[in-house]
């Protein structure tokens, strides 16, 4: 295998890592924060505080939550071998998994805050006027938290970016398999290589920067400035 396939090998596999755990945090915490927003229940602030813990808690910690859960000895890992013929750990869906799990706060908190700065009025009034629950999402909540949902987003992919200590834990790291970008900078600053160390971690600043200026950019365009 040639060095430059050994140099993209862990940046092609960030991006695809990031990109499907930033959609599935999204869909997953957009979802969990437009229910909470639109209920009140006994123990709703307990569930919230679960649904934000992964914030606080070191990724290890996480990490070490998911090696119990996903592991083989788990009902969860033995279904997931015997769907897929193979366990979960040290996979790179486990990578995924690690990335979804600790971007999902970040989502549900932005989504939360966009959910509840709607006007309840404008929904009923629409309710009122006939249309359903998915219309009203579709065409009176969402576009009024488009901003919110951008920034959900793009905090779903950064995390998932460089997400390091859960990743490692649960995923290893496999050259070619389960190896990120930030587990890669890791081992090559271990080894001593710091020019490729650098590299690296300069493809991270490069990606960062593109989504940060494509959301400015973004927003811009909706405040017409």
């Amino acid at each position: 295998m040639s060095s430059s396939e050994l140099f993209w090998m862990p940046v092609w596999l960030s991006l695809k890592t990031s990109l499907l755990s930033s959609i599935l945090a999204f869909i997953l915490g957009t979802a969990a924060a437009r229910w909470m927003s639109r209920r009140m229940f006994p123990g709703k602030a307990m569930v919230e505080t679960f649904l934000i813990l992964p914030l606080v808690l070191p990724p290890t910690v996480i990490g070490f939550i998911l090696l119990v859960v996903l592991g083989r000895n788990s009902w969860v890992g033995r279904l997931a071998e015997w769907l897929f013929a193979q366990p979960i750990i040290f996979s790179w869906g486990a990578a995924v998994i690690a990335a979804v799990v600790v971007s999902f706060p970040l989502v549900y908190q932005s989504m939360r805050a966009g959910f509840d700065s709607v006007d309840r009025e404008l929904e009923d009034s629409a309710r009122s006027q006939g249309a359903g629950e998915w219309q009203v999402l579709r065409w009176i909540t969402l576009p009024l938290v488009s901003r919110s949902a951008m920034a959900a987003y793009i905090l779903a992919f950064a995390r998932g970016l460089g997400e390091f200590g859960a990743t490692w834990m649960v995923a290893g790291n496999i050259p070619g398999k389960t190896q990120t970008l930030p587990t890669a900078i890791y081992v090559a600053v271990s080894n001593g290589d710091h020019r490729l160390a650098w590299t690296w971690t300069a493809v991270i600043i490069l990606f960062s920067w593109l989504l940060l200026a494509a959301a400015g950019s973004g927003r811009r365009e909706r405040t017409g400035r």
